[in-house]
Protein backbone atom coordinates (compact mmCIF):
# COMPACT_ATOMS: atom_id res chain seq x y z
CA UNK A 1 0.00 0.00 0.00
CA UNK A 2 1.25 3.12 -0.84
CA UNK A 3 1.32 6.00 1.93
CA UNK A 4 0.17 8.91 -0.32
CA UNK A 5 0.52 11.52 2.71
CA UNK A 6 4.27 10.60 3.67
CA UNK A 7 5.18 10.88 -0.24
CA UNK A 8 3.09 14.24 -0.60
CA UNK A 9 4.38 15.82 2.70
CA UNK A 10 7.92 15.35 1.31
CA UNK A 11 7.06 16.52 -1.86
CA UNK A 12 5.38 19.96 -0.42
CA UNK A 13 8.53 20.33 1.89
CA UNK A 14 10.85 20.13 -0.94
CA UNK A 15 9.12 22.52 -3.36
CA UNK A 16 8.42 25.19 -0.37
CA UNK A 17 12.45 24.82 0.15
CA UNK A 18 12.90 25.06 -4.04
CA UNK A 19 10.65 27.99 -3.74
CA UNK A 20 12.87 30.12 -1.22
CA UNK A 21 15.53 29.67 -3.64
CA UNK A 22 15.62 32.29 -6.99
CA UNK A 23 15.61 29.70 -9.92
CA UNK A 24 14.94 32.29 -13.15
CA UNK A 25 16.31 30.90 -15.97
CA UNK A 26 20.26 30.56 -16.97
CA UNK A 27 20.43 31.21 -13.11
CA UNK A 28 19.49 27.92 -11.72
CA UNK A 29 22.78 27.24 -10.22
CA UNK A 30 21.14 27.03 -6.54
CA UNK A 31 18.30 25.37 -7.25
CA UNK A 32 20.34 23.07 -8.68
CA UNK A 33 23.02 22.88 -6.24
CA UNK A 34 20.01 22.41 -3.47
CA UNK A 35 18.25 19.43 -5.48
CA UNK A 36 21.14 17.48 -5.80
CA UNK A 37 22.39 17.44 -2.20
CA UNK A 38 18.94 16.88 -1.20
CA UNK A 39 18.62 13.98 -3.54
CA UNK A 40 21.83 12.74 -1.92
CA UNK A 41 21.12 13.06 1.82
CA UNK A 42 18.76 10.32 0.66
CA UNK A 43 20.97 8.03 -0.39
CA UNK A 44 20.54 8.24 -4.06
CA UNK A 45 23.41 8.67 -6.27
CA UNK A 46 23.14 11.42 -8.80
CA UNK A 47 24.57 12.81 -12.11
CA UNK A 48 24.91 16.29 -13.42
CA UNK A 49 25.48 18.29 -16.49
CA UNK A 50 25.27 22.25 -15.85
CA UNK A 51 22.23 22.68 -13.97
CA UNK A 52 20.66 19.32 -14.76
CA UNK A 53 20.87 16.71 -12.18
CA UNK A 54 19.27 13.27 -12.59
CA UNK A 55 19.49 9.71 -11.06
CA UNK A 56 18.80 6.64 -12.30
CA UNK A 57 16.86 3.85 -10.17
CA UNK A 58 19.37 0.86 -9.03
CA UNK A 59 19.20 -2.48 -11.04
CA UNK A 60 19.32 -0.42 -14.34
CA UNK A 61 19.10 -3.15 -17.39
CA UNK A 62 19.50 -2.54 -21.00
CA UNK A 63 17.19 -5.28 -21.92
CA UNK A 64 14.52 -3.28 -20.23
CA UNK A 65 12.94 -0.29 -22.01
CA UNK A 66 13.45 3.34 -19.87
CA UNK A 67 11.14 5.80 -18.55
CA UNK A 68 12.23 9.38 -18.03
CA UNK A 69 10.41 11.35 -15.47
CA UNK A 70 11.26 14.98 -16.98
CA UNK A 71 10.77 18.40 -15.04
CA UNK A 72 12.52 21.82 -14.83
CA UNK A 73 13.84 23.93 -11.90
CA UNK A 74 14.06 27.08 -13.54
CA UNK A 75 11.19 30.18 -13.21
CA UNK A 76 10.33 32.86 -15.37
CA UNK A 77 10.64 36.36 -13.37
CA UNK A 78 7.86 37.52 -11.20
CA UNK A 79 5.15 39.70 -13.20
CA UNK A 80 3.98 42.66 -11.63
CA UNK A 81 0.82 42.73 -9.30
CA UNK A 82 2.33 40.23 -6.68
CA UNK A 83 0.65 40.95 -3.54
CA UNK A 84 2.42 38.03 -1.80
CA UNK A 85 6.52 37.57 -1.65
CA UNK A 86 7.12 35.37 -4.65
CA UNK A 87 10.05 34.12 -2.94
CA UNK A 88 8.24 33.32 0.54
CA UNK A 89 6.34 29.92 0.25
CA UNK A 90 3.20 30.75 1.81
CA UNK A 91 0.50 28.28 2.55
CA UNK A 92 -3.29 29.48 2.75
CA UNK A 93 -6.85 27.96 2.69
CA UNK A 94 -5.10 24.73 1.15
CA UNK A 95 -2.75 26.60 -1.53
CA UNK A 96 1.20 26.45 -1.44
CA UNK A 97 1.65 30.41 -3.02
CA UNK A 98 5.17 31.10 -4.28
CA UNK A 99 6.51 31.92 -8.14
CA UNK A 100 7.19 28.02 -10.00
CA UNK A 101 4.61 26.39 -7.00
CA UNK A 102 2.34 25.69 -10.49
CA UNK A 103 5.01 25.68 -13.14
CA UNK A 104 6.69 23.19 -12.67
CA UNK A 105 8.06 23.03 -8.83
CA UNK A 106 4.11 20.49 -8.22
CA UNK A 107 5.48 18.35 -10.98
CA UNK A 108 9.07 18.31 -10.28
CA UNK A 109 8.88 17.32 -6.77
CA UNK A 110 5.28 15.18 -7.52
CA UNK A 111 8.15 12.99 -10.04
CA UNK A 112 10.67 12.96 -8.09
CA UNK A 113 8.91 11.05 -5.03
CA UNK A 114 7.23 8.99 -7.67
CA UNK A 115 10.69 8.31 -8.63
CA UNK A 116 11.19 7.20 -5.10
CA UNK A 117 8.41 4.88 -4.45
CA UNK A 118 8.69 2.79 -7.39
CA UNK A 119 12.51 2.53 -7.92
CA UNK A 120 11.95 0.63 -4.45
CA UNK A 121 9.43 -1.72 -6.54
CA UNK A 122 10.82 -4.07 -9.60
CA UNK A 123 9.43 -2.66 -12.77
CA UNK A 124 9.08 -3.93 -15.89
CA UNK A 125 11.02 -1.13 -17.25
CA UNK A 126 14.24 1.58 -15.95
CA UNK A 127 13.59 4.54 -14.72
CA UNK A 128 15.38 7.67 -14.73
CA UNK A 129 14.26 11.20 -13.00
CA UNK A 130 15.39 14.15 -14.48
CA UNK A 131 15.53 17.82 -13.12
CA UNK A 132 16.75 20.24 -16.05
CA UNK A 133 16.89 23.89 -16.18
CA UNK A 134 16.19 26.45 -19.08
CA UNK A 135 13.05 24.98 -19.93
CA UNK A 136 11.58 28.60 -19.70
CA UNK A 137 13.43 30.09 -22.48
CA UNK A 138 14.57 26.64 -24.57
CA UNK A 139 18.09 26.77 -23.68
CA UNK A 140 20.86 24.55 -25.59
CA UNK A 141 22.29 23.82 -21.88
CA UNK A 142 19.08 22.35 -20.70
CA UNK A 143 17.33 19.42 -21.56
CA UNK A 144 18.93 18.87 -24.92
CA UNK A 145 22.58 19.16 -23.44
CA UNK A 146 21.89 16.00 -21.15
CA UNK A 147 19.70 13.34 -23.29
CA UNK A 148 22.73 12.57 -25.13
CA UNK A 149 24.42 11.37 -21.88
CA UNK A 150 21.31 9.15 -20.37
CA UNK A 151 20.94 5.53 -21.84
CA UNK A 152 18.49 5.44 -24.12
CA UNK A 153 14.85 6.26 -23.32
CA UNK A 154 11.61 4.59 -25.11
CA UNK A 155 9.26 7.40 -22.95
CA UNK A 156 9.20 10.76 -22.16
CA UNK A 157 7.13 11.76 -19.09
CA UNK A 158 7.26 15.52 -18.98
CA UNK A 159 5.86 17.24 -15.92
CA UNK A 160 3.73 20.57 -16.56
CA UNK A 161 0.45 21.74 -15.33
CA UNK A 162 -2.54 19.88 -17.18
CA UNK A 163 -4.49 19.27 -14.12
CA UNK A 164 -3.09 15.64 -14.60
CA UNK A 165 -4.90 14.93 -17.87
CA UNK A 166 -2.57 13.43 -20.65
CA UNK A 167 -1.20 15.99 -22.94
CA UNK A 168 -0.82 13.20 -26.29
CA UNK A 169 -0.12 16.00 -28.52
CA UNK A 170 1.97 19.60 -28.36
CA UNK A 171 1.95 22.68 -30.71
CA UNK A 172 5.38 23.27 -31.59
CA UNK A 173 7.08 26.92 -31.74
CA UNK A 174 8.67 28.91 -34.69
CA UNK A 175 9.87 32.55 -34.40
CA UNK A 176 10.44 34.72 -37.56
CA UNK A 177 12.18 38.05 -38.00
CA UNK A 178 10.97 39.73 -41.12
CA UNK A 179 12.55 42.60 -42.87
CA UNK A 180 10.27 44.99 -45.69
CA UNK A 181 13.07 47.11 -47.39
CA UNK A 182 12.13 49.57 -49.25
CA UNK A 183 13.89 53.43 -49.86
CA UNK A 184 14.05 55.98 -48.06
CA UNK A 185 12.87 59.94 -49.10
CA UNK A 186 11.40 63.07 -47.84
CA UNK A 187 8.26 62.74 -46.40
CA UNK A 188 7.28 65.87 -48.35
CA UNK A 189 7.78 64.87 -51.75
CA UNK A 190 6.68 61.66 -54.01
CA UNK A 191 9.98 59.88 -53.41
CA UNK A 192 11.22 57.13 -51.88
CA UNK A 193 9.24 53.50 -51.39
CA UNK A 194 7.81 52.77 -47.87
CA UNK A 195 8.67 49.86 -46.15
CA UNK A 196 5.98 50.02 -44.03
CA UNK A 197 3.71 49.37 -47.04
CA UNK A 198 5.61 46.94 -48.00
CA UNK A 199 5.53 45.01 -44.99
CA UNK A 200 1.58 45.72 -44.04
CA UNK A 201 1.46 43.47 -47.46
CA UNK A 202 2.75 40.56 -45.75
CA UNK A 203 1.57 41.40 -42.59
CA UNK A 204 -1.52 41.39 -44.38
CA UNK A 205 -0.79 37.89 -45.42
CA UNK A 206 0.65 36.08 -42.10
CA UNK A 207 -2.69 37.28 -40.84
CA UNK A 208 -5.38 35.68 -43.01
CA UNK A 209 -3.55 32.42 -44.83
CA UNK A 210 -4.56 29.22 -43.46
CA UNK A 211 -2.27 26.28 -44.43
CA UNK A 212 -4.68 23.22 -44.45
CA UNK A 213 -4.11 20.04 -42.84
CA UNK A 214 -5.37 20.65 -39.27
CA UNK A 215 -4.95 18.74 -36.49
CA UNK A 216 -8.06 16.84 -34.97
CA UNK A 217 -6.12 17.47 -31.66
CA UNK A 218 -4.29 20.89 -32.38
CA UNK A 219 -6.26 22.35 -34.66
CA UNK A 220 -4.42 24.56 -37.59
CA UNK A 221 -1.20 26.28 -37.19
CA UNK A 222 -1.40 29.93 -36.11
CA UNK A 223 0.53 32.87 -36.69
CA UNK A 224 0.54 35.83 -35.12
CA UNK A 225 2.50 39.14 -35.61
CA UNK A 226 3.95 40.17 -32.62
CA UNK A 227 6.38 42.69 -33.11
CA UNK A 228 7.01 45.48 -35.24
CA UNK A 229 9.65 48.18 -35.75
CA UNK A 230 10.20 50.82 -38.49
CA UNK A 231 11.33 54.60 -39.26
CA UNK A 232 13.81 57.02 -37.91
CA UNK A 233 11.73 60.82 -37.73
CA UNK A 234 8.21 62.22 -39.20
CA UNK A 235 9.46 63.39 -42.44
CA UNK A 236 11.21 60.64 -43.51
CA UNK A 237 10.11 57.72 -45.58
CA UNK A 238 11.35 54.68 -43.71
CA UNK A 239 13.42 52.30 -46.25
CA UNK A 240 13.04 49.33 -43.67
CA UNK A 241 10.29 48.01 -41.22
CA UNK A 242 11.35 44.45 -39.19
CA UNK A 243 8.50 42.39 -37.61
CA UNK A 244 8.26 39.01 -35.49
CA UNK A 245 6.18 36.55 -36.21
CA UNK A 246 5.19 33.87 -33.79
CA UNK A 247 3.82 30.66 -35.12
CA UNK A 248 2.22 27.53 -33.74
CA UNK A 249 2.48 24.55 -35.79
CA UNK A 250 0.75 21.16 -35.72
CA UNK A 251 2.01 17.68 -35.52
CA UNK A 252 1.25 17.98 -39.53
CA UNK A 253 3.85 20.38 -40.31
CA UNK A 254 7.83 20.59 -39.60
CA UNK A 255 8.58 24.00 -38.74
CA UNK A 256 11.31 23.45 -42.09
CA UNK A 257 7.95 23.12 -43.97
CA UNK A 258 6.05 25.73 -42.83
CA UNK A 259 9.25 27.90 -43.22
CA UNK A 260 9.73 27.17 -46.52
CA UNK A 261 6.63 27.79 -47.63
CA UNK A 262 6.17 31.23 -45.86
CA UNK A 263 9.64 32.16 -48.22
CA UNK A 264 7.14 31.30 -51.21
CA UNK A 265 4.52 33.56 -50.18
CA UNK A 266 6.03 36.74 -49.35
CA UNK A 267 8.00 39.52 -50.32
CA UNK A 268 10.28 40.69 -47.25
CA UNK A 269 13.42 38.47 -45.77
CA UNK A 270 12.65 35.98 -43.95
CA UNK A 271 14.46 34.38 -41.02
CA UNK A 272 14.13 31.57 -38.55
CA UNK A 273 15.77 31.97 -34.85
CA UNK A 274 15.24 27.98 -34.97
CA UNK A 275 13.75 25.03 -36.39
CA UNK A 276 14.52 22.89 -33.48
CA UNK A 277 10.97 23.43 -31.64
CA UNK A 278 8.81 20.79 -33.48
CA UNK A 279 5.59 19.61 -32.78
CA UNK A 280 4.87 16.33 -31.09
CA UNK A 281 2.31 13.66 -30.66
CA UNK A 282 2.31 10.10 -29.39
CA UNK A 283 0.42 7.23 -30.47
CA UNK A 284 -2.98 6.75 -29.23
CA UNK A 285 -2.27 3.26 -28.53
CA UNK A 286 1.02 3.35 -26.28
CA UNK A 287 0.67 1.95 -23.58
CA UNK A 288 0.55 4.74 -21.24
CA UNK A 289 -2.05 6.49 -23.28
CA UNK A 290 -4.55 3.60 -23.05
CA UNK A 291 -3.86 3.13 -18.94
CA UNK A 292 -4.73 6.88 -18.93
CA UNK A 293 -7.93 6.04 -20.64
CA UNK A 294 -8.74 3.43 -18.28
CA UNK A 295 -8.32 5.52 -15.31
CA UNK A 296 -10.98 7.88 -16.70
CA UNK A 297 -8.04 10.47 -17.71
CA UNK A 298 -8.67 12.36 -21.07
CA UNK A 299 -5.87 13.05 -23.61
CA UNK A 300 -6.26 16.02 -25.38
CA UNK A 301 -3.87 18.24 -26.90
CA UNK A 302 -1.99 21.14 -25.50
CA UNK A 303 -0.94 24.39 -26.82
CA UNK A 304 1.78 25.49 -24.53
CA UNK A 305 5.42 24.55 -25.46
CA UNK A 306 7.36 22.31 -23.22
CA UNK A 307 11.03 20.05 -23.25
CA UNK A 308 9.22 17.66 -25.28
CA UNK A 309 10.08 19.45 -28.61
CA UNK A 310 13.65 18.53 -28.11
CA UNK A 311 12.47 15.17 -27.34
CA UNK A 312 13.20 12.40 -30.16
CA UNK A 313 11.38 9.80 -28.85
CA UNK A 314 7.65 9.53 -27.21
CA UNK A 315 6.75 11.54 -24.55
CA UNK A 316 3.67 12.75 -23.14
CA UNK A 317 2.85 15.97 -20.92
CA UNK A 318 0.97 15.51 -17.76
CA UNK A 319 0.99 17.09 -14.03
CA UNK A 320 -0.27 18.60 -11.45
CA UNK A 321 -1.44 22.70 -11.18
CA UNK A 322 -3.07 24.45 -14.11
CA UNK A 323 -1.39 25.82 -17.09
CA UNK A 324 -3.67 29.40 -16.69
CA UNK A 325 -1.86 29.43 -13.22
CA UNK A 326 1.48 29.71 -15.05
CA UNK A 327 3.35 32.70 -15.14
CA UNK A 328 1.02 35.32 -13.30
CA UNK A 329 1.18 37.12 -9.97
CA UNK A 330 0.39 35.21 -6.64
CA UNK A 331 0.83 31.82 -8.61
CA UNK A 332 0.31 28.91 -6.39
CA UNK A 333 -0.62 24.85 -6.75
CA UNK A 334 -3.59 23.36 -4.63
CA UNK A 335 -2.02 21.04 -2.04
CA UNK A 336 -4.57 18.69 -2.70
CA UNK A 337 -3.51 18.84 -6.77
CA UNK A 338 -0.18 17.39 -5.30
CA UNK A 339 -1.53 14.17 -3.23
CA UNK A 340 -3.73 13.48 -5.92
CA UNK A 341 -1.09 14.27 -8.90
CA UNK A 342 1.90 11.20 -6.86
CA UNK A 343 -1.80 8.91 -6.76
CA UNK A 344 -2.42 9.19 -10.44
CA UNK A 345 0.95 9.22 -11.46
CA UNK A 346 1.83 5.70 -9.52
CA UNK A 347 -1.40 4.42 -10.63
CA UNK A 348 -0.18 5.01 -14.14
CA UNK A 349 3.43 3.39 -14.25
CA UNK A 350 3.16 0.96 -11.48
CA UNK A 351 3.43 -2.42 -13.26
CA UNK A 352 3.00 -0.67 -16.39
CA UNK A 353 4.52 -2.58 -19.42
CA UNK A 354 6.12 -0.86 -22.30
Amino acid sequence: MVDIEYYSSEAITLLSSLIRIPSLSREEDKAADFLQTYIEEAGILTGRSGNNVWCIAPDFDLKKPTILLNSHIDTVKPVNGWRKHPFTPKLENGKLYGLGSNDAGASLVSLFQVYRYLSQKRQNYNLIFLASCEEEVSGKDGIESVISQLPPISLGIVGEPTEMQPAVAEKGLMVLDVVARGKAGHAAREEGINAIYLAMEDINWFKNYKFGNGSPLLGDVKMSVTQINAGSQHNVIPDTCSFVVDIRSNENWSNEELFNKIKGNVTSEVTARSFRLNSSKIDGNHQFVKRCVELGLTPYGSPTLSDQALMKFPSIKIGPGKSSRSHTADEYIMLNEIESGIETYINILDGLII
